[in-house]
Order: C-alpha cells, then sequence, then structure tokens
C-alpha cells in the first residue's frame, strides 16, 4: 500500500535526513524571527530626516532657536536663585545645543543623500531622453536629406513651364522657317465624331 501524500512529505529524505533537520517547504514563506535590533522603515524615517532638514534650513528655525536661547540666558541670569535651572556657565544649554547639533547633522547628510540619489536618478533619465531626442533628430535629418534627394529628381511647375516655352519657341521657328511641323500633326477625335457621324 503506498503511503499517505502527507506522511511522505513529511518524511525527511537524503542529506536532511541524514542531518536529521526537517525541510522547509518552498512555496511557503519563513515565519518572522524575532530580533533584538528594532525595525524601522527607512523610507519613512528619510522622509521624516528631509522635513527635519528642511526646517533646520530655514530663517524660522533660526528665528526661534535665537528666541529660546536669549530667554534661556536672561533667565538664568536675572530669575530668584531658587528658579534658575541652569546657572551661568550654562552648561545645560551647551549639552542641549550639542545634542540638537550631534542630531542635525545626521539627519541633513542623510537628506543630502537622499537627494543625490533623486539628482542621479534625474540625470539618468534626462541621458537617456537626450539619446532618444538626438537619434530622433539624426532620423528626421535622414529622412529630410532624402526629401531634398528625392525632389531634385521630381518635375517641378516651374520646370514644366520653361520645358512647354521652349517647345513653343521651337514651333514657331519651324513654322517660320518653311511651314511644316517637324512631326506629323496629331488628329485628336471626339469619342462622339467617330465614323465620321455624329452621336
Amino acid at each position: 500500500m503506498a503511503p499517505d501524500r502527507e506522511t511522505r512529505d513529511r518524511t525527511p529524505t537524503g542529506a536532511t535526513a541524514a542531518t536529521g533537520r526537517t525541510r522547509h517547504r518552498l512555496d511557503l514563506p519563513l515565519p518572522p524571527r524575532r530580533r533584538m535590533i528594532p525595525e524601522w522603515d527607512p523610507e519613512a524615517f528619510g522622509r521624516l530626516s528631509e522635513r527635519i532638514a528642511r526646517l533646520l534650513g530655514t530663517g524660522r528655525f533660526i528665528v526661534w532657536m535665537t528666541v529660546v536661547i536669549v530667554l534661556w540666558v536672561v533667565w538664568n541670569i536675572a530669575a530668584p536663585r531658587d528658579l534658575r535651572w541652569d546657572p551661568y556657565p550654562f552648561i545645560f544649554l551647551t549639552l542641549m545645543l550639542s545634542l540638537q547639533a550631534s542630531y542635525a547633522a545626521p539627519l541633513i547628510l542623510l537628506a543630502q543623500n537622499r537627494q543625490d540619489d533623486r539628482d542621479r536618478v534625474n540625470l539618468e533619465q534626462d541621458r537617456k531622453q537626450n539619446e532618444r531626442s538626438i537619434a530622433d533628430t539624426e532620423y528626421l535629418t535622414r529622412e529630410v536629406a532624402a526629401l531634398r534627394t528625392g525632389l531634385g529628381e521630381v518635375a517641378t511647375r516651374d520646370w514644366i513651364r520653361d520645358e512647354l516655352h521652349d517647345l513653343i519657341k521651337e514651333l514657331d521657328e519651324w513654322r517660320h522657317h518653311d511651314g511644316q511641323l517637324p512631326f506629323p500633326a496629331v488628329r485628336t477625335e471626339h469619342p462622339g465624331q467617330r465614323d465620321g457621324g455624329d452621336r
């Protein structure tokens, strides 16, 4: 009796049976692993860094930062001693500014890297677009050159008019010379006047 399909799928064979490991199915995703390091979305983090970099690069941020520093210093100098939280060397203010700078610099660099990546993609697209435009221009140039060459062999209205004027002059010269045409006259008949009768 043939073994059941489930039993056959669960039974390890070959190198897997020798090592004692269970065989993983390739048609199913692996279960998520728990990691000690926290995970984050790089795209969302990059967008946040760009927003912060834009804020840090504005005059509004500089004005508000100056106002906060001035109020901090004035309060810690003019306020009563019991209400001062950062006396004269302003160590806590220095620590806060250093902390802000230590976070602002990497965020600005991250935003610049993202902008560089976007510029690189835009330059690549512009380069491809320029290549396509150059190829189209070269194709159109070849087509125009072929049209000019073809038009050089086409009879124009002025050329036909000049040829007709030359023929008329030759006919006039033959008539005045001996009164006869250089070729027999061609008789044109109306379709209704054949055999000498009218229809």
